[in-house]
């Protein structure tokens, strides 16, 4: 190389180096900004997330990146992470809204779910007692004075943990969380004369935190300590979605157990070809790359979890699974007879379905599919 050039670029990586530096420091200061305001909020019991904040911080820091000729996508991306790394800096502890709901019992509460309710509810203050398979003799000691049930368990257990529940005081929040919410909540119903409740977080184990992230709330029977449960999980920064019990079931069947059951077909396929999984990797574009994540992760996941959701809901989806399979044969016919007009018309009809939130998806496809990419060339 040149050596003027090999100068000049030593130079100009020194100072890019030293931003780099400052950048880092900032990062730090920010960080420890970020932990007072959790305690903060903590103290005076505020929520981990104010979506108007975060709406106003986005658009300032956009019109100064426009203003100094930076890149705005750029700016809203590095502050949308350093955000998530907010929120994560303020989870060691959480303020309490919920005092009345302690203590609480976590039926299941061995399991990566009941940990992860746990864990959020001992950050709050919340007494939390563990019932599970290994100390179920000293069930009644365990639920005696609870003020929260939390039933933590498989779907094809609900009924009989339910069942074999003892008598709760009246006074005592019956909350279940499984993924289908019409049957275990009628079971609440009659088993508990007090609150009940039905939720269904739209997340694993595996987060980093709870805002944004999306529970689903279908009522019981409803009171005070039912307030401040639902209180309590928007103060730890989750969106909560109120819609009734056999709604929910009949949107699962395509949200979740539809989805499931392609992926899982997807994936046997995947395993069945001549090719390894790297050499369908090393030839992947950005998008397929997503795609096999997405695969992977259910995979990387509990088996028992996957067969109890399709099974949870196979005779209700058998409708479903057949237009999907109608529409499957109809799409292969068209491509077997060579009719790309047909083939546009149903392009035409399914973008109809998706209209002016098309647009959105392109757009935040678009930065997960860098992201993807980011990560390939890391690779």
């Amino acid at each position: 190389m040149n050596d003027d050039l090999q100068s000049q670029l030593t130079l100009l990586r020194d100072e890019i180096d030293l931003c780099d530096t400052q950048l880092v420091a900032m990062l730090a200061k920010r960080n420890r900004l970020t932990e007072q305001v959790g305690l903060l909020k903590k103290e005076f019991g505020a929520p981990v997330y104010v979506p108007s904040r975060e709406a106003q911080l986005i658009e300032a820091r956009r019109i100064q990146a426009q203003e100094q000729g930076v890149n705005p996508d750029l700016v809203e991306d590095i502050l949308r992470r350093m955000m998530r790394e907010s929120y994560q800096n303020q989870q060691s502890e959480l303020a309490c809204v919920a005092p009345d709901l302690s203590p609480a019992v976590i039926v299941g509460g061995q399991g990566a779910m009941g940990k992860l309710f746990a864990k959020q509810f001992q950050r709050s203050g919340i007494e939390v007692r563990i019932l599970d398979k290994a100390n179920h003799a000293e069930q009644e000691d365990i639920l005696a004075g609870a003020k929260l049930v939390l039933i933590s368990v498989p779907i094809n257990a609900v009924s009989d943990v339910v069942s074999a529940l003892p008598p709760l005081d009246p006074d005592c929040l019956l909350v279940d969380i499984t993924s289908v919410k019409e049957k275990p909540l009628l079971l609440m119903l009659h088993a508990h004369t007090g609150e009940v409740l039905g939720l269904h977080p739209m997340f694993g184990p595996d987060i980093e935190h709870w805002v944004k992230q999306t529970i689903v709330v279908c009522r019981g029977r409803e009171g005070d300590k039912t307030h401040q449960f639902l209180a309590q999980l928007a103060v730890w920064g989750s969106q909560l979605v109120d819609m009734p019990a056999d709604k929910h079931d009949e949107a699962m069947q395509i949200v979740q157990v539809m989805r499931h059951l392609t992926t899982f077909v997807y994936g046997q396929f995947l395993a069945k070809q001549p090719h390894s999984l790297e050499e369908i990797k090393s030839c992947s574009s950005p998008i397929y790359q997503l795609e096999l994540m997405m695969v992977g992760r259910l995979f990387a996941q509990s088996p028992e979890l996957y067969a109890d959701i399709m099974l949870a809901q196979f005779d209700n989806v058998a409708p479903l699974l057949a237009s999907y399979q109608d529409t499957y044969q109809a799409t292969l016919a068209k491509l077997k007879a060579g009719d790309k007009t047909a083939l546009i018309e149903s392009f035409s009809q399914a973008k109809h379905f998706f209209s002016d939130s098309a647009e959105h998806f392109l757009k935040q496809s678009k930065a997960l599919l860098n992201k993807a990419n980011d990560a390939k060339v890391l690779d």
